[in-house]
């Protein structure tokens, strides 16, 4: 009995270290949800996970479409209003993005939620910060090989894009939306990295959330 006991203690602390070690308070109520080492708390698709791998403390984002989930403790992975940011890093040519009140799927672009593009240099004109395909941004505010702070706050129907601290996109959203984006509206969900291309490698660290009051 007492053998058992100790065992299941042990086991409850080895899960509580785990909990605390996929999300971990940072300050100001951010929270932070990568450890730097693994992708414990994410949830990559069936399509292509090779896409997604870990090196010096960031997720590399190098390969064929795939599209990487938060499905950590923090909040159950289920967004309203909140704050989130990252220490982002294009290379040449590359295309990301970081999706918003999104659910898991297995293969394919996100069916829900709006996407926030990560582009400097990509031929696609739609560059970091775009609401994409809804408020575009044309502009470059960083370069490529350096890295920068993408934080995106979400607050009712507004969603407010900054790169290094300056807000570069005020969107919000009308009462109806297009036919083409119904799927789309604000709601609720989880938060994904893209892999959009093979030609693409993008590194993303420091990962926060900060739950917002409803």
């Amino acid at each position: 009995m007492y053998t058992t006991s100790i065992r299941f203690s042990a086991a409850i602390l080895a899960i509580s270290l785990c909990i605390s070690f996929i999300s971990r308070p940072v300050a100001g109520g951010w929270v932070s949800i990568f450890d730097g080492k693994t992708l414990s708390g994410w949830k990559v698709t069936d399509e292509s996970p090779e896409t997604f791998s870990v090196q010096d403390g960031a997720i590399v984002v190098a390969g064929p479409r795939a599209h990487l989930f938060y499905e950590g403790p923090v909040n159950n992975h289920n967004f309203k209003n909140f704050e989130w940011k990252a220490q982002v890093k294009t290379m040449p040519g590359s295309n990301s993005g970081m999706f918003i009140h999104t659910a898991y799927q297995p293969s394919g672009w996100p069916s829900k939620g709006y996407e926030i593009q990560v582009n400097q240099t990509h031929t696609d004109w739609r560059k970091t910060g775009s609401v994409y395909g809804l408020q575009d941004v044309k502009e470059v505010f960083v370069k490529d090989g350096e890295w920068y702070t993408e934080h995106i706050i979400v607050q009712g129907k507004k969603v407010v894009i900054k790169v290094n601290d300056k807000v570069i996109n005020d969107y919000t959203e009308a009462d109806s939306v297009s036919n083409a984006n119904s799927g789309k509206k604000l709601s609720s969900g989880t938060i994904a990295l893209q892999g959009h291309d093979p030609k693409s490698k993008v590194f993303y660290k420091d990962i926060q959330i900060k739950v917002l009051p409803d």
